[in-house]
């Protein structure tokens, strides 16, 4: 599969890239990394964007997320690797995806287990870590970004 386009390659691409980064580095200290992973790789499974898949898996593995947990997290509410507050954001972040798949949008049970394991700050982190790779998976799947080639760390010189 070949990219339709490298958004990196064009100047409102790397302007675009720039500012979602500064949106990440906002969400940062609010969240562990290895949370913020398997959250963004969760998403990224639903939304069928193998580059972010890639991304996610590796950068969940370089924060110590072990290879169990990394695997299960497709299947997490059948696995028992996950903590409670795990569990509660894994469901913000599925429901938080599907939208189009439930009149609902997030449900009531679902924000009432978040609200038990995180504060206000936390949860607005939750919510922009959600929107955003949602929004990132959107470009790789339009673009056809194809999973495989990405190296860890790479996206920390968009912060500069």
């Amino acid at each position: 599969m070949e990219p339709r386009l490298d958004l990196f390659a064009t100047e409102t691409g790397t302007r675009i890239g720039k500012r979602t980064a500064a949106i990440t580095a906002v969400i940062e200290p609010a969240l562990p990394k290895s949370l913020r992973e398997l959250l963004c790789l969760r998403v990224s499974q639903i939304n069928g964007c193998g580059f972010c898949v890639d991304v996610h898996t590796k950068e969940a593995a370089a924060a110590g997320e072990t290879p169990l947990r990394i695997g299960l997290v497709a299947a997490w509410r059948e696995s028992t690797v996950f903590t409670e507050a795990e569990r509660a954001a894994l469901a913000l972040a599925e429901e938080g995806t599907r939208l189009a798949d439930a009149h609902q949008g997030v449900s009531d049970g679902t924000w009432t287990r978040v609200r038990e394991h995180y504060d206000d700050e936390r949860i607005a982190a939750l919510v922009g870590l959600i929107a955003t790779i949602n929004a990132a998976n959107r470009f790789g799947v339009i673009l056809r970004r194809p999973g495989g080639s990405y190296e860890p760390g790479v996206f920390a010189g968009l912060r500069s």
